[in-house]
């Protein structure tokens, strides 16, 4: 039976210094000036005209990504935080993340972050080489990475993560287990370890750089997972890693199928939305694209939406759940799909003779053969 899940809020704000030729995200090149007072006023008009899928809940998690939000000012990030505290009500011990560029603020904004309420920061690493940060096309080195994680501290940041991402243009094993090292060794309480991938309408894939092969791929796999697990760090997702209790509450609540809010530029929207006396259905949400059609007073905010099929929802379900090494609890599909546990049966049982999903009844959950060939296992829940 169809439930409330948790309820998150994302915000967008998608300007950059400069697009990096890696990046499909909904990121434009800021001008001169950023329109940020008019972008926080339809911000804020686009949350109140959304309130209706919050029924009755509070906030546990936002996320403020991009784009760079750190280009705005404390004061613009205050602004929005209120008046999501104001309409929506926050749980006592809501986790507020902010992503952040190196090359984008100084000390004074990030004490004003904190003062305006985010208690999380995301830091945009990627890599602590100077030459592989140029080919990534950032606009920040070494030296501003290291003192960004330094003026995050003593701003009263104690949750930090950091991204990182390996199988850079030329980047050998010892190379990634370089940035790894100096990563852990700035004791983050989480870290977003990733794989480079080239994506369509990015600048790399219409001219693909040089990439490690897949052996140098899999070595610096292998040594990175045994360089965090001896740091101490947990690996609960494909991509994430964490000291113990400090995985990030946000992204839990996409891979365990929780409903989130979306506000700004592009951002999307999943909603459970449960009527009086009417059959509940999951909600898909998807705001216009383009900041002037954003801003633009006489056009909607939405620009699709559509409740989700049950083919689609099913498939939705296990591209986030399995994703999570534990997996998730098996009562976890009906309640956040309101589909029968009987319309997967089939699938986990065939996928458990197999071996690619553990052998608990009780449990939705990938075996380690699974994770390395989860396309595979997807493939059993593909509409038609």
């Amino acid at each position: 039976m169809l439930e409330l899940p948790p309820l998150a809020l994302y915000i967008h704000i998608p300007w950059c210094v400069r697009k990096c030729p890696y990046c499909d995200f909904n990121s434009h090149q800021a001008g001169t000036e950023l329109p940020e007072d008019d972008y926080v006023g339809a911000l804020e008009r686009d949350l109140a005209e959304g309130l209706e899928g919050v029924q009755g809940r509070r906030l546990s998690s936002i996320f403020i990504g991009g784009g760079t939000p750190s280009l705005f000012s404390p004061a613009a990030i205050g602004r929005v935080l209120a008046q999501a505290e104001a309409r929506i009500g926050f749980q006592p011990d809501i986790e507020i993340t902010l992503e952040a560029n190196p090359g984008t603020f100084e000390q004074e904004k990030f004490s004003g972050f904190r003062s305006a309420g985010v208690n999380r920061l995301s830091i945009g690493i990627q890599s602590f080489s100077d030459l592989h940060l140029q080919q990534l096309g950032r606009i920040h080195g070494r030296a501003e990475a290291l003192a960004a994680v330094a003026m995050a501290r003593r701003a009263g940041f104690h949750n930090i993560n950091l991204d990182l991402m390996h199988g850079l243009p030329g980047q050998s094993p010892a190379d990634a287990s370089r940035d790894l090292q100096t990563a852990i060794e700035l004791e983050p309480t989480h870290l977003s370890w990733y794989q480079l991938t080239i994506e369509p309408n990015t600048e790399f894939y219409s001219r693909p750089p040089p990439l490690p092969v897949d052996d140098a791929l899999a070595d610096i796999q292998q040594c990175g997972e045994q360089l965090l697990a001896a740091a101490g760090f947990q690996q609960y997702e494909v991509s994430a890693y964490a000291r113990p209790r400090q995985r990030s509450r946000h992204n839990l609540n996409y891979w365990q199928f929780g409903d989130y809010l979306g506000i700004g530029a592009g951002a999307h929207a999943k909603i459970t939305l449960l009527p009086a006396g009417q059959p509940g259905h999951v909600l898909r949400q998807q705001k216009t694209r383009m900041p002037a059609h954003y801003l633009d007073q006489k056009r909607p905010f939405i620009a699709q939406q559509g409740p989700v099929d049950e083919a689609d929802l099913t498939l939705e379900f296990m591209m986030n759940a399995l994703r999570l090494l534990q997996g998730v609890d098996a009562n976890l599909f009906p309640a956040r799909t309101g589909l029968p546990a009987t319309r997967i049966a089939g699938a986990l049982q065939s996928l458990r003779q197999r071996g690619l999903l553990v052998a608990a009844p009780e449990r939705i959950q990938t075996s380690p053969t699974g994770m390395r060939f989860l396309n595979e296992v997807l493939a059993e829940f593909m509409p038609g």
